[in-house]
């Protein structure tokens, strides 16, 4: 960044070092929070029953960290961050976001938050108008929110063009022209253009090829200690989230079944999902793999339907050391550890020879 860009009123000013996460405080928090989908049948269009994409999660995202939530397709990590943003109602529960419950607020009374508030979606190729030019998709969030940047809406966002690695002369062209990795930095651009305080980032690397994704990803990490940013990132891809994360959640089916710091989550593992989901992940050298002693857990049978899903613990039908206390109670989503949750009646006491400890 410029001196220019630092000073003054600019959009990209510069914030102060982050402090110490023992010090952070709680921006984002999430209780018992639902969605819902009904489903109608009939002549009538009666409700016949309800797709339960998220049924009941709780976590909390501290200021200047970043969450990950990882899981199979379909467990509800895409529904549960327009949730948290807000572009999807919520059936049941509560965001708060520095203190404020914003659960229910309408359209008028979300849009000062959406400065504070922003989101990268998946598919670049899919979110970005492909009739409108660079310059007027960064610049979409001043002129909807009545921002009049220092120096005018075309410097701003020739700077943060060049904030995102690409050229400030790309501000008149068009999406179709750039590859997917700058179609996902236009993207980031346009997410930081109001200055955010956090980002929900869905699955911002999974349609890039391989070779980008460790830019785009490592480009999120400058942002986030340039600006002070914090994330919560959604991601299937294991090493993606133990790259950026400070803590991780794994979801199952709708729920959260272990929330953990990342070293804590990768190096022992506690609920067998997590474990299942460690040992899918491919250590191209033999000779470690050997030495970590890890063997692939194959899970039986598919993921149950989320409109109708197991009594008790939702993965017991899948799991190894199911008993019959998993078909009739839930198990709570409860402290095992300092700083370490998992929701599961038997956790693994000790399975660090099953993951990533030393990958």
């Amino acid at each position: 960044m410029t001196d220019t860009q630092a000073a003054g009123t600019d959009p990209m000013k510069k914030v102060p070092a982050q402090a110490p996460a023992s010090d952070r405080r709680p921006l984002l928090k999430v209780t018992g929070l639902t969605r819902h989908f009904p489903i109608h049948s009939g002549l009538l269009r009666r409700q016949s029953g309800a797709v339960r994409a998220v049924d009941g999660i709780d976590f909390t995202v501290n200021a200047g960290e970043t969450l990950g939530v990882v899981g199979e397709s379909g467990c509800g990590k895409s529904t549960m961050g327009r949730l948290v943003t807000r572009l999807d109602e919520p059936t049941g529960g509560t965001v708060e976001f520095e203190g404020t419950d914003i659960t229910h607020l309408g359209v008028g009374a979300m849009r000062p938050l959406r400065r504070d508030i922003q989101m990268i979606f998946q598919d670049p190729y899919s979110s970005l108008n492909p009739r409108h030019t660079v310059g007027t998709i960064i610049g979409a969030p001043f002129k909807l929110q009545k921002a009049e940047p220092a120096g005018g809406i075309k410097k701003a966002v020739q700077e943060l063009l060049e904030l995102c690695g690409l050229s400030p002369e790309h501000y008149n062209r068009y999406p179709h022209e750039f590859s997917g990795g700058q179609r996902q930095r236009i993207g980031i651009a346009r997410a930081l253009a109001l200055r955010p305080k956090m980002i929900v980032a869905d699955e911002p690397v999974s349609a890039l090829d391989v070779s980008i994704q460790a830019q785009v990803v490592n480009l999120l990490d400058d942002l986030q200690k340039e600006l002070g940013l914090t994330y919560l990132i959604i991601a299937h891809d294991l090493s993606v989230v133990r790259h950026v994360s400070d803590r991780v959640a794994v979801m199952y089916l709708g729920k959260i079944v272990e929330i953990a710091d990342r070293d804590s989550l990768y190096r022992t593992p506690m609920h067998p999902y997590t474990t299942a989901l460690m040992s899918a992940v491919p250590v191209p050298d033999p000779r470690r793999r050997q030495r970590a002693g890890r063997e692939r857990i194959l899970l039986k049978g598919d993921v149950p339907s989320p409109i109708n899903p197991p009594s008790g613990c939702r993965f017991r039908t899948r799991c190894w050391k199911a008993q019959e206390i998993c078909a009739s109670q839930e198990p709570p989503l409860a402290a095992a550890s300092a700083g370490h949750q998992v929701a599961c009646h038997f956790p693994e006491g000790a399975s660090g020879e099953k993951t990533l400890a030393s990958a």
